[in-house]
C-alpha cells in the first residue's frame, strides 16, 4: 500500500482552510493509503513561540484532527519532536540541499517580509527538514495545497540528489496529492488572500473554536460585492470573494462549485450568507463538540500522540540506519 505523510502546525487555532483544504481530505485518505500525520511543532519553532501556548496549540491541533475524524486506531497521529530521527534526517539534508535551492523558496521571502537578515537559520532551512518529514517514512504521496507544491519540488530534488551522490535507489520521487473543491480557501476579509491564522483580523478566517453565533456573524460580514450570487464560475476571476464564499458553500456541503452557482445564482449575497452560515455550523458542531471534550482531557490526547510516535520511531528507525549505513557513519 502507497504511503501518506502529511503535516500541520501548532501555531494557532485551527481554522476553516485547515479543514476544507487539508484535515478533511486526510480523513478520506485513511481508507486507501497507510497514512502518517504529524503536529510539526519542530517547524513552529521557525518563529518564536511561547512555551505554554506552544504545548497548547499541541493537544488542540491534535484535537483538531481526531474530532474531525482521524482515527488513531488506522493512522499514526505523533507530533514530530518526538521522534527525533526528523532532525537527524533534516541535518543531513541541509548538507545536500543546496543554497540556490533555498533562496528560490517564495514562502520563505513572504515569511521573512523585509528583516529577511532578522529571519532564523530554521525559518530559511525549514523545507529541508519538510523533506526530512516525507523522506524519513519513504512516503509516497503527500496531501498538499498548492502553495506547498514548490517545497514537494524541493523534496524530489533532494531524494534525486542524495541518490544520484550515493549511487543508491534509496528514496522515492514522492507525488503530490492535490484534492477536493475549496482546496485553497480564502480570505473572508481578501478574496485575493489565502485563509490564515496569522493575518491580524479574527474576521478574515473561521476557527475551528468558534461558536455559532460568531459563525454566522463573521460570513455576514465577509466582503463581497453589490451583484448577485454569481450565476457561474466563469464569474470567480473577476469576483474573487463572491467565489470563495461560493467554493466555501460547495465544499462544505459536498457539491461542485457550478451545481451551487446553478441553485443560488441570481440570489442576493444576504440569503445565501444566511444558508451559508446554517451550513458551516451544521458541519463544524460536531467536531467543535469533539475538540472541547478532548481538551478537557490532556492525558488522552498525550497518550494517542505518544502512542502514534511509537510507532512513528518503528517505520523510521531502520530508514535512518540505512541513510546512516549510506552516508558511511560508524554507529553504535
Amino acid at each position: 500500500m502507497n504511503r501518506i505523510f502529511s503535516g500541520i502546525q501548532p501555531t494557532g487555532n485551527l481554522h476553516l482552510g485547515n479543514y476544507l483544504g487539508a484535515i478533511r481530505n486526510w480523513v478520506r485518505l485513511q481508507s486507501e493509503y497507510e497514512c502518517l500525520y504529524c503536529v510539526v511543532d519542530l517547524h513552529a519553532i521557525t518563529i518564536w513561540q511561547s512555551p505554554k501556548e506552544l504545548t497548547h496549540n499541541i493537544r488542540e491541533v491534535a484535537a483538531g484532527l481526531i474530532a474531525a475524524g482521524l482515527d488513531p486506531r488506522r493512522n499514526l497521529i505523533f507530533n514530530q519532536s518526538q521522534v527525533s530521527a526528523h532532525a537527524e534526517l533534516a541535518w543531513i539534508f541541509n548538507c545536500v540541499a543546496r543554497m540556490g535551492w533555498l533562496n528560490r523558496m517564495t514562502q520563505f521571502k513572504e515569511k521573512a517580509g523585509k528583516n529577511r537578515e532578522n529571519a532564523s537559520v530554521g525559518l530559511f532551512a525549514y523545507p529541508n527538514l519538510m523533506a526530512a518529514d516525507i523522506l524519513l517514512y519513504k512516503a509516497t504521496h503527500v496531501p498538499v495545497g498548492e502553495d506547498q507544491k514548490q517545497h514537494l519540488e524541493l523534496t524530489r530534488d533532494i531524494a534525486q540528489k542524495f541518490n544520484n551522490d550515493f549511487g543508491v535507489e534509496m528514496f522515492p520521487l514522492v507525488e503530490p496529492l492535490i484534492l477536493g473543491a475549496a482546496t485553497r480557501v480564502m480570505s473572508l476579509r481578501d478574496g485575493s488572500k489565502k485563509m490564515s491564522k496569522s493575518e491580524s483580523s479574527d474576521y478574515s478566517r473561521i476557527n475551528m473554536t468558534d461558536d455559532a453565533d460568531l459563525i454566522a456573524k463573521k460570513i455576514r460580514k465577509a466582503r463581497t460585492d453589490p451583484q448577485p450570487v454569481p450565476s457561474s464560475t466563469e464569474e470567480f476571476d473577476a469576483r474573487p470573494e463572491a467565489g470563495n464564499l461560493v467554493g466555501i458553500y460547495a465544499a462544505l456541503a459536498d457539491l461542485a462549485a457550478e451545481e451551487v452557482c446553478v441553485r443560488h445564482g441570481g440570489s442576493p449575497f444576504s440569503d445565501f450568507k444566511r444558508e451559508l452560515a446554517d451550513l458551516a455550523v451544521s458541519v463544524l458542531a460536531p467536531i467543535q463538540d469533539e475538540m472541547r471534550r478532548l481538551m478537557a482531557s490532556p492525558d488522552e490526547i498525550d497518550a494517542i500522540l505518544r502512542k502514534g510516535a511509537e510507532g512513528a520511531r518503528e517505520i523510521a528507525a531502520p530508514i535512518l540506519t540505512e541513510v546512516q549505513d549510506i552516508v558511511g557513519f560508524v554507529r553504535p
